[in-house]
């Protein structure tokens, strides 16, 4: 809270890259919708990169850590009127001027009433916040699961708010070993998102404790420290920024391996889908997928996007999200 609300007063504050990395370019509809956010909202921003999922129209989104409320005005504008985002964070000074720019852009986009609502509380405990079980189609986080001491509850508590079929859509900062104790306790390093990040592998393990598919690697990029006193301190590991996709799959779906066929009707998506790392649907093209991922098309707010059915090609698909 002290980090975000009194030490940083802008973006150019931060003493890594840890925070700002963008994994590719942004598509021309985003920027343009990045332009309509207010200036003062952008300049307290802090996440790493974009956390935009496809096919928002009317989705119900929560922004785990929503901080000065950039990806949420952005959103807003995704889902339209008939959407709603809701942002919530801990740290008092970022809610605050979040909430302080909602008639301005209410009044940028043409909304008659808000569609955005900004909340103060914390990820791990969004029960205390009001929000109730199965409230939300999908959640996202940007750089922000790893500034709490507890992933497990976060991803609990996501898991619980989440609709049938819904998805946490994430980016977050991994070290590629467990960090020591002077890593860990580093107060700096904490604020600057190394000293809380997760070793990757442990991700995996508690997504599955959850209940979550298994997650979908989207992109990442390494990161560079570019400050000899920090980097001295963490020594030999590495860290990565990373976006990754993960589905509440419901209960009693009996997917099997089969074949997909995309029908190009996402906007902005029409000629191909890039879902994952591994996986890219082209608009009439026919992809073999494992049934991993024939349950997560099957069972999502992608569903009538594709036409699926069961069995198969010859030649393997990759095996799994990860």
């Amino acid at each position: 809270q002290d980090y975000y609300g009194e030490e940083l007063q802008r973006s150019e504050d931060l003493k890594t890259n840890a925070c700002v990395t963008l994994a590719k370019p942004l598509p021309k509809a985003l920027r343009d919708a990045l332009e309509h956010v207010h200036e003062e909202v952008a300049d307290r921003y802090y996440g790493c990169g974009l956390v935009v999922p496809e096919h928002l129209v009317s989705c119900r989104i929560l922004d785990l850590g929503s901080g000065s409320g950039r990806d949420c005005y952005l959103l807003s504008q995704l889902v339209g009127e008939q959407g709603h985002v809701t942002g919530i964070d801990m740290t008092p000074g970022q809610v605050e001027m979040a909430k302080k720019h909602v008639a301005y852009h209410m009044d940028k986009f043409g909304y008659r009433k808000p569609n955005v609502e900004f909340l103060q509380g914390y990820i791990e405990k969004l029960g205390d916040a009001g929000l109730a079980d199965e409230s939300y189609d999908i959640v996202i986080s940007n750089c922000v699961i790893n500034l709490t001491p507890d992933k497990r509850a976060v991803l609990w508590e996501a898991y619980r708010v989440l609709k049938p079929g819904g998805e946490l859509y994430f980016s977050d900062v991994y070290a590629s070993q467990q960090l020591s104790e002077a890593v860990r306790k580093h107060r700096v390093l904490w604020g600057e998102c190394l000293a809380g990040a997760l070793y990757w592998r442990d991700l995996y393990s508690i997504a599955e404790e959850v209940g979550f598919s298994p997650p979908c690697l989207v992109t990442a990029s390494p990161i560079t420290i570019g400050n000899k006193e920090l980097e001295d301190i963490i020594g030999d590991c590495r860290f990565v920024s990373a976006t990754y996709r993960l589905f509440k799959v419901p209960e009693g779906i009996q997917a099997t391996p089969g074949q997909v066929i995309y029908n190009g009707g996402i906007v902005g998506h029409e000629q191909e889908l890039v879902f994952d790392a591994n996986f890219t649907f082209k608009e009439g093209e026919v992809v073999d997928v494992d049934a991993e991922m024939a349950a997560i098309l099957q069972s999502s707010r992608f569903a009538e996007e594709f036409l699926i059915r069961a069995g198969r090609a010859q030649a393997a698909a990759p095996q799994g999200c990860c």
